[in-house]
């Protein structure tokens, strides 16, 4: 048995309200890095500092990259499709992969023309001048409050391409004042004639190329995890969750867990082991109660849950052989199991349709018997009762016209000391009602002591019924419900 579980869709106003929040920021970080870059970059070429030209071409692939994550913003938010059933999260990663090889490149310029600066000592020689301390001031201001912004956003959406965003800018701020600290050490130099110093420049260019590799090696680790569904809990979260399912009551066992991230979304598929005589609806239950325990480890996560019938240790007799009639879907009722020796005999009842030939049911009822035997190897002998279950809509009529039979089992139940009462007391008659063979059920409400044993419960109703078609060999049928003395509201 699988059953799947969705989580809630969104409403649209919602769903319109985060995809505005996730393109106002990209939208922002793209406008910031366009006027930071064009600034560094003027500056750069007017001062002929490398550090500054670095500079410019980490902020260029930083509007490279917000570029990409507007785009990727504006894809990934998409529903799912029939081309795409988890949805275009996939989108940000491969911005984020992307990214990644912009920096790349970016890196492996800077350190050539750093390191032929240095070896080569050419264009070492700088001019002086304000706007670049102001530029790099503005610069370290702007990253400062656009990664901040990018980071709430990201957070708060769970966008993989707004929090690589975040990351880049904050780690600019570090690129610009290693450059900044390079240009006041190279001008220093340049004033009280210092070899030495006059290297600051390329030198600060170096360890903003550092940076960019560092960074790119953790996106690019990070893009290639998402990329290729490598699991996206931590092994301490993933062992969270495993115990959390398992602690859920009629869950045996947690035999698979399988997580994935596409974009903000999560995925998890799980299967479990539940015991095989539970019912369809509390199967779901569980399922839910399963659900719940992944998406506290994992917000908004969709959960598909496999179930697989188990045998439990602590299965009876009884429920052993209602599981094998349960795989063949048949309802079976009043087991009873005789210990013969060192063997069982069991005595149960089937009931099929009623327009069922006898050797179509006597061939179903053998095939029955036939597996419960191989599946409990104790049980020797098998004794089905098999029994017709109406499939026609029977005509009901006055009630009026049978209140003798009503007064007939009051008289009979009254000779029982544990029956309190009867009540709700109905007769139906099958085929025509003036007829001498028509089929007539009786069908009543009966009142127990509260702390009566079911075995007892079910022994004073066997007793009734015997008791009552005794007195009315007419009555085909009598149904009588159980119910506790409390439960009595009439």
């Amino acid at each position: 048995m699988s059953l799947t579980v969705r989580p809630v869709q969104s409403e649209p106003a919602t769903a319109a309200g985060v995809h505005a929040t996730k393109h106002a920021a990209a939208l922002s970080s793209v406008l910031a890095a366009f006027g930071i870059t064009l600034l560094k970059l003027i500056t750069g070429l007017l001062t002929g500092s490398l550090g500054m030209l670095s500079e410019a071409a980490h902020s260029g692939i930083d509007l490279i990259a917000a570029a990409i994550t507007l785009f990727s913003v504006r894809v990934s938010d998409r529903p799912a499709d029939d081309v795409h059933n988890y949805g275009h999260g996939k989108v940000e990663s491969l911005s984020a992969f992307v990214e990644t090889v912009l920096m790349l490149g970016s890196c492996l310029w800077i350190l050539k023309e750093a390191l032929h600066r240095i070896l080569f000592r050419q264009h070492l020689t700088l001019s002086f001048s304000v706007w670049p301390f102001a530029v790099l001031l503005l610069s370290i201001a702007v990253d400062y409050t656009r990664s901040r912004n990018l980071h709430r956003v990201a957070q708060l959406h769970h966008s993989e391409a707004l929090e690589a965003d975040a990351i880049h800018f904050s780690t600019d701020i570090w690129s610009s004042l290693a450059v900044f600290l390079g240009l006041c050490a190279t001008y220093a130099g340049q004033h009280w004639r210092l070899p030495m110093l006059e290297l600051a420049d390329p030198l600060a260019a170096m360890v903003v190329s550092a940076i960019i590799l560092r960074i790119s090696w953790l996106l690019f680790r990070r893009t290639i995890d998402t990329l290729t569904d490598a699991t996206t809990a931590h092994s301490q979260s993933r062992h969270d969750i495993i115990e959390d399912l398992a602690a859920i009551p009629g869950v045996l066992s947690v035999d698979r867990l399988r997580t994935r991230r596409s974009g903000p979304s999560y995925f998890a598929d799980v299967t479990l082991g539940m015991t095989r005589n539970l019912t369809f609806q509390r199967t779901e239950q569980l399922t839910r109660a399963a659900t719940e325990a992944v998406r506290r480890h994992l917000p908004g996560a969709d959960v598909v849950v496999h179930s697989i019938p188990t045998a439990s240790r602590a299965e009876s007799i009884h429920d052993r052989i209602r599981a094998v009639a349960a795989r063949a879907n048949l309802a079976i009722h009043d087991v009873t199991v005789h210990q013969l020796g060192d063997s069982l005999h069991v005595d149960q009842h089937l009931e099929v349709d009623e327009t069922m030939p006898l050797r179509a049911a006597h061939a179903l009822v053998t095939q029955l018997e036939s597996e419960m035997r191989r599946e409990i190897p104790e049980v020797s002998s098998i004794l089905t009762h098999i029994e017709s279950e109406p499939a026609t809509i029977e005509r009901l009529d006055s009630v009026d016209r049978d209140r003798q039979l009503e007064q007939r089992l009051r008289r009979v139940a009254s000779g029982f000391a544990d029956i309190l009462d009867i009540h709700e007391v109905l007769v139906t008659r099958a085929g025509d009602a003036n007829h001498l063979h028509s089929r007539i059920q009786v069908s009543c409400h009966c009142t127990l002591p509260d702390e009566l044993p079911m075995a007892q419960v079910h022994a004073v109703i066997t007793a009734l019924e015997s008791a009552f078609k005794l007195d009315a060999p007419e009555v085909t049928r009598l149904l009588i419900h159980p119910e506790p003395a409390t439960d009595n509201r009439r």
